[in-house]
């Protein structure tokens, strides 16, 4: 921005605010990564279960574990996604960080909750 051919110069972030955001995208990824556990450990066994198992199809054998694969990856996408968009804008990698590891954490949430409702309503 500027004002009267002057440039404006933003101030230094003060160390406070960067602690936070640091310690915002620690407790996001982790949580993330807890909710993806989940998901990943349950596509991992059914992928060995299906492999093994006598009496699928090779569809079946190729189908389900990559299904369950890409809702485990799709998450990761996603933010990868939000933290490259922040970087395009000139944003510092933690400032980008922060909204990328938010993303993380509620796009985790959507495997998490499926795999919950595939339990619930199972039989």
């Amino acid at each position: 921005m500027e004002r009267d051919g002057i440039p404006e110069v933003r101030p230094e972030r003060r160390r406070g605010e960067r602690l936070t955001e640091g310690l915002l995208v620690i407790v996001a990824s982790v949580l993330s990564f807890g909710l993806l556990l989940a998901p990943a450990v349950v596509s991992g066994t059914t992928a060995w279960h299906l492999v093994t198992d006598t009496g699928t199809t090779a569809f079946s054998r190729l189908a389900v574990p990559v299904i369950l694969l890409a809702l485990v990856a799709l998450p990761l996408i996603l933010a990868h996604v939000v933290f490259r968009s922040g970087r395009r804008k000139g944003r510092k990698p933690l400032t980008a960080a922060a909204p990328a590891a938010l993303t993380l954490l509620g796009a985790s949430v959507v495997p998490f909750a499926a795999l919950c409702l595939i339990f619930v309503f199972g039989d």
